[in-house]
């Protein structure tokens, strides 16, 4: 998918979290190619950057440069009897407790519940046991 970002964040692998458009954007006409293209709350890896400028405001530097990019793999906690590799799931977050070290794994920036995600990696090499008792896996998810 073709977007735009900042010139000082334009660099390949680079990756970034999308939180909706400012004010400024508008009105841009850009709008199109650089916010409506993207959902917001989704994390995004960039593939490619071309050459290809334009100004903004909104940015730092001024301008932004045309990349490519998709929806990054995220890693993420979840029930150790459905993390099989290649498998696809619906993600349901644990509901974690407030003392809990591992709620930004249970909750992980880029995913909502009952999002369809295919298991690209089970990353734990032995299960995890989270404070609620359930035996928990280290996943990479993919969108």
């Amino acid at each position: 998918m073709i977007t735009l970002i900042g010139i000082n964040l334009a660099q390949k692998g680079i990756e970034f979290t999308h939180y909706g458009e400012a004010s400024a954007c508008g009105n841009c006409r850009f709008k199109n190619t650089c916010i409506d293209v993207l959902e917001e709350g989704r994390v995004y890896r960039v593939e490619d950057v071309k050459d290809t400028q334009h100004p903004c405001p909104i940015h730092e530097g001024g301008k932004v440069k045309v990349v490519e990019v998709v929806k990054a793999d995220i890693m993420a906690l979840i029930d150790s009897k459905i993390a099989f590799e290649g498998s696809n799931i619906i993600f349901k977050p644990v509901n974690c407790e407030d003392n809990c070290k591992e709620t930004d794994l249970c909750h992980p920036e880029g995913l909502n519940e009952n999002d369809r995600c295919k298991i690209v990696k089970n990353l734990s090499k032995t299960q995890i046991k989270c404070v609620k008792g359930l035996d928990m896996s280290l996943v990479l998810l993919r969108l």
